[in-house]
């Protein structure tokens, strides 16, 4: 009993610092980050499989580090992968259900890849969580309005029917 009082501090200091501890955002290995900052910018100049490579080895060095996947889903887009995109913003979901950025760029690229109606239940889900005038919220229906983009095709898809002649 004469414990009591003590055990009772100790176990309230064990759980405010674990509640900090979960609430704030880590830094990256100094090695993740310096590799997350290549991938960067090789996804700025327009090299979206260099910044694959080099988001992927963050991932290596660091995987408890979140936002890495949210890089690995932006190159993934870039390069039309929507589905490996969406892939990894739900593993950030899955980590955080609350991020904006995942749920905004899940959005997108469920409209990139044509499902405009998943798109609009994200959307709403995001409009709950941080309202209308959220930025992630305003971007995500600025999207959905405009629809999915047409897709360009190459000279390869478009071949013309071969038919076979027979000459005498």
């Amino acid at each position: 009993m004469r414990f009591a009082p003590a055990a009772a501090a100790l176990s309230l200091v064990f759980a405010m610092q674990a509640s900090v501890g979960y609430g704030a955002e880590r830094e990256p290995a100094p090695r993740a980050a310096q590799l997350v900052a290549e991938g960067r910018a090789a996804l700025a100049g327009g090299q979206p499989q260099a910044a694959t490579d080099a988001f992927e080895a963050a991932l290596a060095v660091d995987p408890g580090y979140t936002p890495i996947y949210l890089d690995l889903a932006q190159a993934a887009r870039r390069e039309g992968l929507q589905g490996k995109a969406i892939a990894y913003y739900r593993e950030v979901l899955d980590r955080d259900p609350n991020d904006y950025a995942a749920l905004s760029g899940k959005g997108a690229a469920l409209v990139e890849k044509g499902a405009i109606e998943k798109a609009r239940t994200t959307l709403s889900q995001l409009e709950s969580l941080c309202g209308a005038g959220c930025p992630e919220t305003r971007q995500l229906a600025a999207i959905i309005s405009q629809g999915p983009q047409p897709r360009v095709l190459t000279a390869e898809a478009v071949m013309p029917d071969a038919q076979v002649t027979q000459s005498n």
